[in-house]
């Protein structure tokens, strides 16, 4: 079952990251979890939440977390999909372009 997030859950996820940055402890999902009275299972599953949570982790030192890097993942395979459509969009014109000048006749050169 997919978890929609709703923004009150959202809130309490970004309150209990501040409340844990604020009094010195690590953002994991556990602390989280505890903290925001949200289940840790829940927190994982719903991708906003999880983006949340590893935006404060990342700011606590964690660089790079899996779902930043499916984040990345996601955006790189939309762009290239956007590039290979262009692509073939410009083969198409092209295409064209070459049919519609091998049909036209070659004006003949006058010989004077």
């Amino acid at each position: 079952m997919i978890h929609e997030t709703t923004d009150t859950t959202a809130q309490r996820v970004r309150a209990a990251c501040e409340q844990l940055l604020a009094s010195g402890l690590d953002v994991t999902f556990t602390a989280v979890a505890a903290t925001s009275g949200i289940s840790r299972a829940t927190c994982y599953r719903d991708r906003s939440l999880r983006s949340v949570i590893d935006t404060y982790r990342s700011r606590h030192g964690e660089l790079l977390t899996i779902t930043r890097l499916a984040d990345r993942l996601d955006t790189l395979t939309q762009t290239v999909e956007a590039l290979a459509a262009k692509v073939r969009k410009q083969e198409e014109e092209l295409r064209a372009l070459k049919r519609t000048a091998a049909t036209r006749p070659t004006p003949k050169k006058n010989s004077d």
